[in-house]
């Protein structure tokens, strides 16, 4: 049986607007899974951003409850969403937010530094290994200008694993990058989900999603539709992607 990471229970956004609410998030009951690569699909404007900005902690509910153990994220302190992000939590973006002034290698290893829980040695390791599994470990000292958007998404990666979050959050990683690209590094997601690491990504993309495990439907806030898969294996993609695109043709994409 599987084990419940993090849960919603009635879960509400809404922001204000011309003198009235406009509902984003509709009363979402929802669990995630420890091990599983989630996807989160949706229309333009369907809530799937929104989503998971609440569940991380990046943005606050308007209602409802985000339970990630005993903590309920929609009322967590900042102090509180702040230890979540540097040691619970991964983040992974469509702009991959690299710090211009510093190396490849320094980008990922400040997060770690930060982490009182890690000594400089530790965190060093863990770089060099991160950076070897990315393939960026001849280019560590680079700067983010000098690299193709892969290699500066692979390091944005690494630097959103090297705390060793029990859950990478992604939203649209793959959106700015060609198609060669895009493959290397959902191959580099897949690897990671293999070795345990617990995904929710964000894609408009059939073809990333094809990755995961458990892809969930969102229109007008609301979840309407679940669709479980197997694990990803490379010589089941062209049948896997056949099932996803006519799952998603039912859910009107």
């Amino acid at each position: 049986m599987k084990k419940t990471l993090l849960f919603t229970k009635g879960l509400c956004k809404s922001f204000a607007h011309n003198g009235g609410q406009t509902h984003i998030l509709s009363g979402v009951d929802l669990e995630i899974y420890e091990g599983d690569f989630t996807v989160i699909m949706g229309a333009s404007g369907s809530g799937k951003s929104t989503m998971l900005y609440a569940l991380s902690g990046m943005d606050r509910a308007t209602a409802g409850q985000v339970m990630y153990g005993e903590l309920d994220i929609a009322k967590a302190s900042e102090k509180q969403l702040c230890e979540l992000r540097h040691g619970e939590f991964g983040f992974i973006f469509q702009e991959m937010h690299l710090v211009s002034n510093l190396s490849l290698r320094e980008n990922i290893t400040v997060p770690g530094y930060l982490n009182k829980n890690k000594t400089g040695s530790q965190v060093d390791a863990r770089a060099d290994e991160l950076m070897k599994l990315m393939g960026i470990d001849g280019i560590t000292n680079h700067m983010p200008s000098q690299c193709s958007g892969g290699e500066k998404q692979r390091c944005a990666i690494a630097r959103a694993i090297i705390n060793e979050p029990k859950l990478l959050f992604a939203d649209e990683p793959t959106g700015a990058l060609n198609r060669r690209n895009t493959t290397e590094v959902l191959d580099l997601m897949t690897e990671l989900n293999r070795r345990g690491q617990s995904i929710l990504m964000v894609t408009h993309d059939s073809r990333a999603a094809v990755r995961a495990n458990r892809i969930l439907y969102i229109e007008d806030g609301k979840i309407i539709g679940n669709l479980d898969l197997q694990p990803y294996e490379g010589s089941n993609e062209k049948s896997r992607q056949t099932q996803v695109d006519s799952w998603l043709s039912s859910m009107k994409w």
